[in-house]
């Protein structure tokens, strides 16, 4: 299983800009770029929950999970 982050694609679909919603929720604006890639190994809750109340979403909208390809090693 594989976790997507489509904290990108929400930010674009609501038009914010990553200076304003990395100053709103109180991360740095290269914290917020890791966040965006994917480059991170895991979130804190409390960061979770002040993206989806800056971003009016769920969890669930910007965090996807995938099954692997049946070609790719478990």
């Amino acid at each position: 299983m594989e976790v997507i982050v489509r904290l990108d694609v929400v930010m674009a679909q609501r038009k914010v800009r990553g200076r304003e919603l990395a100053k709103e929720i109180g991360i740095t604006e290269q914290n917020l770029s890791l966040l965006k890639s994917g480059r991170v190994k895991g979130i804190r809750f409390e960061t979770l929950a002040k993206l989806c109340a800056a971003l009016e979403c769920q969890p669930g909208d910007l965090l996807e999970v995938i099954a692997p390809a049946a070609s790719d090693p478990p």
